[in-house]
């Protein structure tokens, strides 16, 4: 008769609800981001609103995401990670229902802040959630909560209009919420399994503590330009790709499709760019292929929108590769959760505090100048930036070692 060490199957359990709970937050991560871009002309013929406010709306995710970024590792702190993971499925279901219940430009707006507060929390709490429960397999969780991150967000960018049209813009946006109810059970029950104060986010274990301030480290700084310029091109391009091929002759529903196809080629990054990251000594070589391909696809929808708007989209799924290598290389280049979340919040925080500059910027220059010129120039110089501090970051080093 053997016995089960009861110990061990308690930690299975838990790993086992931490993994569910990981990819059930990761689903939700851009939701209220992709859910809204295809319905901006809709929900400006609806509310009256014009190309400024959409600039606004595509600046809010970014806005959200660098203030909650930079705030989460203080919550995380005082309450523990898992509670963290909690409170921004709360949120995200609020907003997301909110939202969808919107009866003019002020409720619209309050709803997405709501929303996008929780995400922007669990951006930054997931990969020292990753670190805590799967420090063995870092490369594996981080390529599986990745892909699912981009699986939704392709989903709302491609259901948008076609729901809006059947049922309606309000069921459309709200029925993301249902998703965020989902993922807030698993860590309920996490939250009541770890004891509070959390040992391991708090003084009593000094070792997990950070003994420094990120924005004083070399790292800290290539870290956060990297992942804010990938950032800002995505953002930028979520925002104005759908108006871009408009422009040139498509109709709204193709504009849709062109983000859902940008979305659905982030997949393959995601998949292949965790694993490398963990078995290259020095990932640089991999941002070369996502810098290439930003170019092109900036170039081509430039001069030639229309001649092969699939392979442009397709490109610029490819772009933000430096995307899955930014969130991987958060757990790679430190030694502890504390620190994870340290490096987490700043290069988070600060990243989308550079990039919410991005659909704002694009859209003043498109409007000033009366062509796409100049926003692409900006965006090409934005690349550089992005290449320039990712030979920073990808060069063999830890954040605790640099304070």
């Amino acid at each position: 008769m053997t016995h089960t060490d009861p110990h061990a199957s308690s930690l299975l359990r838990g790993r086992v609800l931490a993994f569910a709970a990981i990819l059930l937050a990761a689903l939700n991560l851009r939701t209220a981001v992709t859910s809204v871009t295809p319905l901006l002309d809709l929900l400006g013929q609806t509310f009256g609103f014009g190309t400024t406010m959409t600039g606004v709306l595509g600046m809010l995710p970014t806005a959200s995401f660098a203030l909650f970024g930079v705030t989460t590792p203080m919550v995380a702190r005082r309450i523990g990670l898992e509670r963290t993971a909690l409170l921004a499925m709360g949120l995200a279901t609020v907003g997301l229902l909110l939202r969808s219940m919107a009866g003019g430009i002020g409720s619209l707006l309050f709803g997405s802040i709501v929303a996008l507060a929780g995400m922007g929390i669990g951006n930054v709490v997931v990969p020292p959630l990753v670190k805590r429960y799967f420090a063995n397999r870092v490369g594996t969780v981080s390529t599986l909560y990745i892909t699912v991150l981009q699986i939704g967000t392709m989903m709302p960018a491609l259901l948008a209009v076609p729901l809006a049209q059947s049922a309606g813009w309000r069921v459309s946006l709200g029925i993301w919420s249902i998703l965020a109810l989902a993922a807030a059970l698993p860590w309920m029950m996490l939250a009541r399994r770890r004891p509070h104060p959390d040992p391991l986010d708090t003084a009593a274990d000094p070792s997990a503590q950070p003994h420094g301030k990120v924005w004083r480290t070399p790292l800290g700084w290539g870290m956060t330009l990297m992942f804010g310029m990938t950032s800002l091109m995505t953002y930028s391009m979520f925002t104005w790709l759908p108006r871009i091929v408009v422009e040139a002759g498509a109709t709204p529903a193709f504009g849709g499709i062109m983000v859902a196809i940008f979305a659905a080629c982030g997949l393959l990054p995601s998949l292949t760019m965790p694993a490398l990251a963990v078995r290259l000594r020095n990932p640089f070589p991999l941002v070369l292929i996502g810098f290439s391909a930003f170019l092109i696809a900036f170039a081509g929808l430039l001069f030639a929108p229309m001649k092969a708007p699939w392979l442009w989209a397709i490109l610029l799924g490819v772009g933000p590769s430096t995307f899955p290598l930014a969130l991987t290389l958060i757990n790679l280049r430190t030694r502890t959760p504390a620190g994870s979340a340290a490096l987490s919040g700043f290069m988070q925080g600060v990243g989308y505090a550079f990039s919410c500059l991005g659909p704002f910027l694009f859209g003043w220059l498109h409007e000033m100048s009366g062509g796409w010129h100049l926003p692409f120039g900006f965006l090409v110089v934005c690349a550089v930036v992005l290449l320039t501090a990712s030979w920073v970051a990808c060069k063999p080093q830890k954040l605790e070692d640099q304070w």
